[in-house]
């Protein structure tokens, strides 16, 4: 099934595209470790929508947990979804199904078919993050919950402190407003959640954050970035006249330097919402 795409989401280019370093980093999130603060509200028969579901393994892991429910995983980008449905086939999971379609305009699907829809690093990437909340409440029972978890560059931190680094982070922040999206969605979820209509009341504001500190996990976090940097569509910074090839080769070596102390340590900030329909 496909869902038409909106002016929205034409007007947003996705800032990271999905080469395999970047399809590295996606396919290392788990339920347990992108969407905890949501797992305690899950039902077994719940039905879920999970929003930008991209390799499918946050996805498949929320079917595992409802198991006498079903889990739809929704794609913006249809060539992601052979590696999530082999993932599902791979460890056995039929109670989940994989759609392309546009969280901006989710006409084919009724009002109030899901328990809970989510939505993991998502919303800072969008065309219009207050339209694609007011689809997904729409598409949300009554009763039911809507998610949303997503990073906040500005509120990243690291150690230790490079000048390539800090160079790094704000061609990243030029990079994605110039491709439309909002690179510090995390802090403004709730407010976006309160433009599309939900009560403020029924809103839970909170926090969680990825910390790479071990040896292994430092090692992959450099080397995924400084790969990404080169070649994943943030490279395209440099048709785009934001940087030039010089400074991605710069922030490319800062990350594999940083990757190379034995003192690295690195915190990714997230703002989580969870939403009473």
């Amino acid at each position: 099934m496909a869902i038409p795409a909106s002016e929205a989401a034409q007007a947003a280019k996705y800032t990271h595209g999905h080469h395999a370093s970047v399809l590295r980093s996606h396919s290392w999130r788990t339920a347990a470790n992108s969407a905890a603060f949501l797992l305690p509200l899950l039902k077994p028969g719940d039905h879920i929508l999970d929003v930008g579901c991209g390799p499918g393994t946050i996805t498949v892991d929320l079917a595992e947990i409802v198991h006498e429910g079903h889990v739809t995983g929704l794609e913006y980008a249809p060539d992601v979804l052979v590696g999530a449905k082999k993932l599902a086939g791979e460890r056995g999971v039929s109670n989940v199904d994989f759609v392309t379609g546009d969280v901006h305009n989710l006409a084919s699907i009724a009002d109030g078919t899901f328990d809970v829809v989510y939505a993991h690093q998502v919303l800072q990437h969008v065309g219009d993050p207050v339209q694609a909340l007011r689809e997904m409440k729409r598409v949300c029972k009554v009763g039911g919950i809507v998610a949303a978890r997503d990073s906040d560059y500005e509120g990243f931190t690291w150690y230790p402190s490079l000048p390539g680094m800090d160079k790094w982070n704000k061609l990243y922040l030029r990079v994605a407003a110039n491709n439309g999206g909002e690179p510090n969605a995390g802090r403004q979820l709730h407010a976006f959640a309160r433009k599309a209509g939900f009560d403020p009341i029924k809103i839970t504001k909170s926090a969680g954050t990825w910390c790479y500190s071990s040896l292994d996990e430092v090692a992959w976090w450099s080397d995924l970035w400084a790969e990404r940097t080169q070649k994943s569509n943030f490279a395209l910074s440099v048709q785009q006249g934001l940087a030039t090839q010089a400074d991605l080769d710069e922030v490319s070596e800062a990350w594999r330097e940083w990757g190379r102390s034995e003192d690295a340590w690195f915190c990714v900030l997230h703002g989580e919402i969870l939403c009473k329909v």
